[in-house]
């Protein structure tokens, strides 16, 4: 087992995630594992997960982590093992048994490859395109600063679906289908479930019921207002003008979880969310 290449990444404003990361890789190391580890942010420790150094990534942190390592490790077809120091954790298999425990399962490799669908977005202005990136959860577009909603025309293959006056509109994975969307009384799809779920935020006198596409499917938000951004998994808002485009499809990049055990772990996770918001510190 020390040919195993392993990567710990965590969130740096998480001192027990950043603490419990360097325990961790001196666990692995007494047992002849090669193991760095260091912030999700170090571009040294990113660049080496780019060039194809390591086998596994061990994420600790909570969802939004779990985000950025997806980020980082789908392009490279790198698998992440996730381990929840944050708050709801929905992105993880819960397990209260330790990263000791976890970490023995992965040595044993006594698990399973979990294959999640990313999406594809490009944004347009006048015909040109102006970035692209991939999402692991969702791409949003929204009203910006002003208290009003904005008109959204969505197609699906080019074909016009309707025009959504709203907050907003998501396009979402199946992953995603837990996070925003859920909010917006979306629907939970099973997470390796390869289609596209589309959904309006605080529709006014508009089409109010989630839209679910297929894989294949190209779904083109276009903003027919003032006052649009965009946000990928909910990072930094981008500005968008009256006109703008969004064109969303399935991505070329899968993200890779290590999941151990039952798949009926989901459904689990399900029990244990729904039943209470942790991040308001309602009691378990």
């Amino acid at each position: 087992m020390t040919d195993l290449r392993v990567a710990i990444v965590a969130h740096p404003k998480l001192a027990d995630a950043m603490r419990d990361a360097g325990l961790a890789a001196e666990y692995l190391a007494k047992k002849g594992i090669r193991v760095l580890h260091g912030s999700l942010y170090d571009e040294e420790l990113r660049r080496r997960v780019k060039a194809g150094e390591f086998d596994v990534v061990v994420a600790m942190g909570g969802d939004g982590t779990i985000l950025r390592a997806g980020h980082l490790c789908a392009p490279c077809d790198v698998p992440i093992l996730g381990m929840n120091k944050g708050r709801l954790g929905f992105l993880f298999q819960i397990d209260d048994r330790g990263w000791e425990f976890t970490l023995e399962q992965l040595l044993a490799r006594d698990y399973w490859i979990e294959k999640r669908m990313m999406l594809s977005a490009e944004h347009f202005r006048a015909g040109e395109i102006l970035g692209s990136w991939q999402a692991v959860n969702d791409v949003v577009v929204a009203r910006g600063s002003m208290m009003r909603p904005i008109h959204v025309k969505a197609s699906v293959d080019e074909q016009y679906l309707t025009t959504y006056v709203c907050d907003g509109l998501i396009a979402s994975t199946a992953t995603g289908s837990t996070a925003y969307a859920l909010a917006a009384g979306g629907p939970i799809l099973p997470p390796e479930l390869r289609n596209i779920l589309l959904i309006p935020i605080a529709p006014h006198l508009s089409v109010d019921r989630a839209v679910v596409l297929s894989e294949g499917a190209t779904v083109s938000m276009t903003v027919l207002s003032e006052n649009s951004i965009m946000s990928i998994d909910g990072q930094a808002p981008l500005g968008m003008d009256e006109n703008d485009r969004v064109d969303i499809r399935a991505g070329e990049n899968t993200v890779k979880f290590i999941r151990f055990g039952d798949p009926d772990y989901f459904y689990r996770n399900l029990t244990a969310h729904m039943n209470q918001n942790i991040s308001i510190g309602l009691p378990r």
